[in-house]
């Protein structure tokens, strides 16, 4: 996923190197552990707001699920973070939501490890993560 993200955006016209790209939106010295978070949040609210529009876009982080736990099989420890999401998918849309975007250790917690990659555009993605890296430059 990270990879097809990375090739479509150093494809596009006038973009930076691959390593310039890298090393400026994500390993930006300006977004420090809290900015991460921040922006996670940011996201994270983007796609409560999808899923409550399109209530089947859960089925996307079902099969990221399950892609996931056949690639890293041997990790106990995503598997757990991974088994933990598939039962809170079986709860009702607007728990998920409210989980999501939960301002507790929590939800902070299950923000790290979402399997809701694909719900958003990476141009949203990548919007998302620009506004953040301007705001903290700007501070």
């Amino acid at each position: 996923m990270f990879l097809r993200f990375f090739l479509f955006f150093s494809s596009l016209p006038g973009a930076k190197s691959a390593l310039e790209i890298v090393l400026q939106h994500w390993y930006s010295p300006g977004v420090n552990h809290s900015g991460i978070d921040e922006i996670s949040f940011s996201l994270a609210r983007c796609v409560v707001e999808r899923l409550r529009g399109r209530p089947e876009l859960l089925e996307i982080a079902r099969r990221n699920l399950s892609g996931w736990q056949r690639r890293n099989a041997d990790s106990p420890s995503l598997l757990r973070c991974y088994a933990e999401w598939e039962v809170i998918l079986t709860r009702p849309l607007e728990e998920i939501c409210a989980l999501l975007v939960a301002e507790t250790e929590e939800g902070q917690r299950l923000r790290q490890n979402s399997p809701f990659a694909g719900v958003l555009s990476p141009a949203e993605v990548w919007e998302i993560k620009e506004q953040h890296r301007h705001a903290a430059a700007s501070a």
